[in-house]
């Protein structure tokens, strides 16, 4: 018998080719995330789980897998897996890091330039038909160009995200536990500096550090009251790393000039006030969402699903494990 691969959400087709001569695959093509009860279902059944961040695989979740060799996440993140207990039992946890920051980071600076020159709203505007012609004073935004980029975390995506800033001749600031070596800094262009001056010293604040109780909304009031004015917030990391009532808050009382999320605090529900919000640019999390990485990241899952059947360590599994 082939070992039954459960695969809670629609995957690539590029990836199931790959998984189908080997396994019997199960696949929720609902777009509906499953409930606990179907996942426990799925995990006294299956020898592999294939999941998005969207499911909590929890302790009682991962008790039911006495036959589960792996959960092989389908994304970077891995906070939506009790990681510890996993291993206690002796089943991998994988991710897919590597694949996806580029491409992530492609979408960070799609949102420093959305939100700074008012895309979506002049976008809105035009198809409204209110365009009469140029006004001196239309849709006046901030310039990008030249202004300081504070990046907090510089990992695979963070570096991604200052790379970039290069062609925009941006002073670069980096903030993270710890330093990057000197030759990376010279690549980057960038400065490693305190939490507290970054904030205020950066024209743009982007977040890129993975969610832990250190991270967990490292970003509240105190925080956003030491950035300019005229500053913005991109985020694009994990939700819980901002605390977005704070953020709608300051936001209304013209504290920081705008903010443009791909994540939120209670994903997929938003924040009471965000839609009412000009200065604010609010994304379905489509951090990773071009095709070619998606297949990335699905072969990536199948390879760490292959890896684990065949007795092998998954190529990817998770810090911590």
């Amino acid at each position: 018998m082939k070992p039954i691969v459960t695969v809670t959400n629609i995957f690539p087709e590029i990836a199931l080719e790959k998984l189908s001569p080997h396994t019997e695959l199960r696949i929720n093509n609902t777009e509906t995330p499953p409930t606990e009860e179907m996942l426990k279902q799925s995990a006294s059944e299956s020898a592999v789980l294939i999941t998005y961040l969207t499911d909590k695989i929890s302790a009682d979740i991962i008790d039911r897998g006495k036959n589960l060799k792996i959960i092989a996440n389908f994304g970077a993140g891995f906070n939506n897996i009790d990681v510890a207990h996993a291993r206690q039992k002796n089943i991998f946890v994988t991710n897919t890091p590597g694949v996806l920051h580029e491409t992530t980071a492609d979408l960070t600076w799609a949102m420093i330039l959305g939100i700074a020159r008012q895309i979506v709203p002049a976008d809105k505007y035009t198809r409204d038909g209110k365009f009469k012609g140029w006004q001196a004073k239309l849709y006046l935004g901030g310039d990008v160009y030249g202004k300081t980029l504070g990046v907090i975390g510089c990992g695979e995506i963070g570096k991604a995200v200052a790379r970039r800033a290069l062609g925009f001749s941006m002073r670069v600031l980096y903030h993270q536990r710890n330093r990057l070596p000197e030759k990376q800094e010279k690549q980057l262009n960038a400065e490693f500096v305190s939490l507290e001056d970054l904030l205020q010293q950066s024209d743009f604040v982007t977040p890129h550090v993975p969610l832990t109780d250190e991270t967990r909304t490292m970003i509240g009031k105190e925080q956003l009251a030491m950035m300019k004015k005229t500053a913005y917030l991109i985020h694009t990391a994990r939700g819980k790393v901002v605390d977005d009532r704070a953020l709608v808050n300051a936001l209304k009382a013209g504290e920081l000039a705008g903010a443009a999320l791909d994540v939120y605090e209670n994903e997929p529900e938003l924040t009471p006030g965000m839609t009412e919000l000009d200065n604010l640019l609010i994304l379905p999390h489509i951090g990773s969402a071009s095709t070619d990485t998606r297949n990335r990241m699905a072969l990536l899952v199948a390879d760490n699903v292959l890896d684990a059947l065949a007795g092998k360590q998954p190529r990817t599994l998770v810090p911590g494990w």
